[in-house]
């Protein structure tokens, strides 16, 4: 019976992986798996998450259930740490969920009971789980141009006529900071409109923030979120502690819902429904782990120096490759990597170059051009920046 299922697609990142783990070659640079790597190339445990861990193993009494919501004391610690003095508890619902991925699925489920007439509105290029996750709720989305590939800037004109047709009712998925795939973000003047658009035509922000810390600072890249929360009465907000905690395997995410006084606890009531009919009680630990370091300040002081160190050696490697590619292609034409921000960035390409950087050099990247650098070393930029040069 199961026969008349759909094949699913094969996931091209999942793909990339496959094929870099079967390529027998030494001299192979892994830049598609979107996860943090040192300069050794691991994906480590940060040593505040350690310290917290620890603590845990130490205090923790029960494994019990803690609410249908999570655990509240986790759901202020990241209200606060995302939206800072705009976090008004009074008007802010919200959830744990299982990463970022079910914090998105969660807020689109709410806005389905809402509205399930509306229309989803999602970046051209965005993470591809962004449409899934839309259809998956039942709702409609339509793309709107983000992403000038001339420049590796924001195409605001194109991204403003295309959202003209956004109607009353309608949701507007933004990226908070590290834009994925493109690292192009929005400035604060684009945030201060974004505002007053969707308060002129009467839609839904919903923010992914899947990368605070990795831009330009905690408090810097979060800065757009918290002016759409000061100026917009109903915001959704997704941040995920994969990336700023490394916690990617503990699926550790909030969903936080911007309402009037008056519909706090009714949205609050709905996300534990949602909550009891997918997951019932989200997991803990890593929520836990997240709770401590916030709220003890040698911890929290340790993991800010390290998502320091972090941005910086991917904002370093940001600006390497850009000189290495400038000598290597005698132009200035992929510059702007070293302007962009976080994990990711967009070089384009069509299928066929991106398999000659796999098979003639040893590069592996996601189709697109989308490449992270994090997985970048100093050693291995030279070897990344002749390839792009000699296929792109």
């Amino acid at each position: 019976m199961f026969k008349v299922l759909p094949a699913p697609a094969a996931d091209p990142i999942l793909k990339v992986m496959t094929l870099f783990r079967e390529d027998p070659r030494s001299a192979k640079v892994d830049l598609g798996l979107g996860v943090y790597k040192d300069p050794d190339g691991k994906t480590p445990v940060m040593r505040a998450v350690k310290s917290a861990e620890q603590r845990l193993v130490t205090v923790q009494e029960s494994k019990s259930y803690t609410t249908l919501s999570g655990d509240p004391a986790f759901r202020q610690a990241m209200a606060g740490l995302v939206l800072g003095e705009a976090a008004d508890p009074a008007r802010l619902a919200g959830s744990t969920s299982t990463g970022g991925t079910g914090g998105v699925k969660l807020g689109l489920d709410l806005m389905h009971m809402v509205n399930p007439d509306a229309t989803v509105w999602i970046s051209a290029p965005t993470w591809p789980n962004h449409m899934a996750l839309t259809k998956a709720a039942g709702l409609n989305w339509k793309p709107y141009r983000y992403y000038d590939a001339e420049t590796g800037a924001v195409a605001r004109a194109a991204m403003w006529a295309d959202l003209q047709e956004a109607r009353q009712g309608d949701v507007v998925i933004l990226h908070g900071c590290c834009h994925n795939p493109t690292g192009a973000d929005l400035n604060a003047d684009d945030w201060a409109e974004v505002a007053a658009f969707c308060n002129a035509r009467g839609l839904i922000p919903f923010v992914d923030f899947a990368y605070q810390g990795f831009g330009d600072g905690l408090d810097a890249d979060a800065a757009g979120v918290r002016l759409l929360a000061t100026r917009v009465e109903r915001v959704i907000v997704v941040a995920s502690a994969s990336k700023n905690f490394g916690l990617y395997r503990e699926r550790t995410g909030v969903c936080l819902v911007q309402c009037p006084e008056d519909e706090r606890a009714l949205v609050q009531g709905t996300l534990e429904t949602l909550n009891r009919q997918t997951i019932s009680f989200p997991p803990d630990h890593g929520a836990r782990v997240v709770t401590e370091i916030l709220g003890d300040t040698q911890m929290r002081t340790e993991w800010e120096d390290e998502l320091t160190a972090m941005r910086d050696r991917m904002n370093g490697l940001r600006r390497s490759l850009a000189r290495a590619l400038r000598d290597a292609c005698g132009s200035d034409r992929f510059g702007f990597l070293a302007d962009q921000r976080g994990m990711f960035s967009v070089l384009g390409g069509t299928d066929a170059q991106i398999t000659r950087l796999r098979e003639d050099f040893g590069v592996y990247v996601v189709g697109g051009g989308r490449l992270n650098m994090a997985g970048l070393t100093e050693e291995s930029i030279p070897q990344v920046a002749r390839a792009i040069a000699a296929v792109l």
